[in-house]
C-alpha cells in the first residue's frame, strides 16, 4: 500500500536537482534530447506547428525561450506550445513501451523552453528531462492499460512530466514540485477520437501538455497550491481516468534504482507504435524470401488490443489517416522499402501499387498477444503468395524498444535523415555533435527555404 504517490514522486524529482547524475543516465537522456530534435525539424514544416505559429505571432512577447518552428525567440510557455506540437507531427518521436507514452515531446518540449527561458545548463536540462520521464513515465503505468480506452496517455500524463521538468529547471523544492504536479493533474486532457478519426488534434496534445505543464510549475514555484491527493484520492486523476485509483505499487517499484530514462523506444518507422512489430515481421519475411508487393495473394497481421482498435484502417484518405493504417503501411513497406517521411508523400499516398495491397491486409486480436500488452508489443504475421507459398513470423519485440534497441550510430542516422532536409547537412552535423558531446544548451537552428529544402531533399 502506498501513501501518497504524488509526495514519493516529488521529492524523487526534487532531488535531480543536486542528485550524482549517472554517466549511463546522462547518456541516455542525451539519446533522447537527439532523438526529439530528429522528430521536432520536420515537424517544424508541417501543420498544426506551422498554423499555429503563424496565428499566435501577434502574442509573442519577450523571452530567450526559442521557438523552431519560425526560429523566433518568445515566452517559455509559447516555445513550449508549438514545439511539443511540432515534435509529434510526423509520428517520430519516442516510446516508453510500459506506459503506451511519448514522453520526448511534452517533458522535452517544455524543458528545453524552460532551461534557454532561464538561462540553465545543459547539464541542468538533462536533469530535468531525467526527473519529468521518470515521474510521468511512473504515472502512466499506474493507469494504464485501461487508461488508454478513451484516453491519450501523451496529452494526459506528458502534462505531469513537463510540469515535473519545469519544476525542477525554476528550482522548485519537493513541496513546490508536488504543488506542480497536483495543478497538472487538473490540466491533463487528451481524447482517443482525436486521432481515431481525422484531424489535427493529436500533436496539439502533447502541445497544450508542455503548456499547461509549465503553467502549473510556474504556478508552484510562485505558491500557487494543488491538491495533493489528487493523483490516489476517490475522484482523482487515476479514478477518473482509469480503472480503479491506480498501481501504485508497480508504479513506484525501483524508484532510485531503475529509470525511466534508459528504457526508451526510438521510432524506427515514421507512422503509429502499433503497427511495428507486423512492419518488422513483414520487412523480415520479405528479405528473406525475395517477394515483391505484386507476389502477394494475402497477409494477416494478428495484433493486440491496440494493434486492431486504432490500426485496422483498410480505406484512408489523408496523410494522418494513412499513419494509423495498418494496410497502408504494410502496403508501404512492401512496395518502398520502408515507411519513412516518403511514404505520406503525396505520390505515395496516392501509389496505385500500395493501394492494390491494401485491401489484401487483413487484422484481428491476437488474445495471446493481447494479455502480454502493454510490457510486450508482439505481432503474429501470415503472408500467402501467389506461388501457393505461406510464410508466418511471430515478431516478439520491435525494433527500437529496449530490448532490440537502436545502437548510438543508428540514432545518428535516424536524425540525419529527418534534419538534413530541413537545417542542411553542416548545421544537421553540428547540432549532432553538439548535442551528444557538447556541454551549452542548443539554440536556434535556421530552417532551410523551401527551394533549398527541395534540392537537399
Amino acid at each position: 500500500m502506498v501513501d501518497n504517490p504524488l509526495l514519493i514522486l516529488a521529492e524523487h524529482a526534487a532531488s535531480w536537482r543536486s542528485r550524482p547524475l549517472p554517466p549511463e543516465v546522462a547518456h541516455h537522456a542525451r539519446r533522447a534530447l537527439i532523438d526529439w530534435f530528429a522528430a521536432l525539424l520536420p515537424g517544424c514544416l508541417h501543420p498544426p506547428a506551422t498554423l499555429l505559429a503563424a496565428a499566435m505571432a501577434p502574442e509573442r512577447g519577450p523571452g530567450r525561450a526559442i521557438c523552431y518552428v519560425d526560429g523566433m525567440a518568445g515566452p517559455l510557455r509559447h516555445a513550449a506550445l508549438l514545439n511539443a506540437t511540432a515534435s509529434h507531427s510526423v509520428e517520430f518521436d519516442d516510446i516508453f513501451r510500459d506506459a503506451g507514452y511519448h514522453p520526448g515531446c511534452p517533458v522535452i518540449g517544455a524543458a528545453l523552453a524552460a532551461a534557454q527561458a532561464h538561462g540553465a545548463s545543459l547539464e541542468d536540462l538533462l536533469r530535468a528531462i531525467t526527473a519529468g520521464y521518470e515521474v510521468s513515465c511512473r504515472i502512466g503505468v499506474a493507469v494504464q492499460p485501461s487508461h488508454y480506452k478513451y484516453w491519450h496517455t501523451t496529452g494526459t500524463v506528458g502534462t505531469f512530466g513537463a510540469a515535473t521538468a519545469t519544476a525542477v529547471l525554476l528550482g522548485c523544492d519537493a513541496r513546490q514540485t508536488a504543488h506542480a504536479i497536483a495543478t497538472a493533474a487538473t490540466f491533463a486532457g487528451g481524447l482517443q477520437q482525436a486521432f481515431r478519426s481525422d484531424g489535427m488534434s493529436k500533436p496539439l496534445h502533447p502541445g497544450h501538455a508542455a503548456d499547461a505543464g509549465a503553467l502549473a510549475a510556474i504556478g508552484a514555484a510562485a505558491g500557487v497550491t494543488g491538491a495533493l491527493d489528487v493523483l490516489h484520492g476517490p475522484v482523482g486523476f487515476a479514478a477518473a481516468t482509469s480503472e480503479d485509483t491506480g498501481k501504485w505499487a508497480k508504479a513506484l517499484a525501483s524508484l532510485d534504482e531503475r529509470f525511466a530514462i534508459t528504457a526508451m523506444t526510438f521510432k524506427n518507422h515514421g507512422c503509429c507504435g502499433h503497427i511495428f512489430a507486423g512492419l518488422d515481421a513483414v520487412r523480415d519475411l520479405q528479405l528473406e524470401h525475395g517477394f515483391g508487393a505484386e507476389d502477394v495473394a494475402r497477409i494477416h497481421l494478428g495484433g493486440y488490443s491496440a494493434t486492431k482498435e486504432v490500426c485496422d484502417r483498410p480505406v484512408v484518405n489523408t496523410e494522418q489517416e494513412a499513419r494509423f493504417s495498418a494496410q497502408y503501411c504494410i502496403g508501404a513497406m512492401l512496395v518502398l522499402g520502408g515507411v519513412r517521411l516518403a511514404a505520406f508523400e503525396p505520390a505515395s499516398l496516392a501509389d496505385p501499387r500500395i493501394r492494390a495491397v491494401m485491401p489484401k491486409v487483413s487484422v484481428s486480436l491476437d488474445p495471446e498477444l493481447a494479455a502480454d500488452y502493454p510490457g510486450r508489443r508482439a505481432a503474429k504475421v501470415t503472408i500467402g503468395l501467389r506461388d501457393g507459398r505461406e510464410l508466418f513470423r511471430y515478431q516478439p519485440t520491435r525494433k527500437g524498444d529496449p530490448d532490440a534497441p537502436l545502437s548510438d550510430a543508428e540514432l545518428s542516422e535516424k536524425f540525419r535523415e529527418l534534419a538534413v532536409p530541413v537545417i542542411g547537412a553542416a548545421a544537421a552535423e553540428a547540432l549532432l555533435q553538439a548535442l551528444w558531446t557538447g556541454d551549452a544548451l542548443p539554440g536556434a537552428v535556421p530552417l532551410l527555404a523551401p527551394a533549398t529544402r527541395q534540392a537537399a531533399e
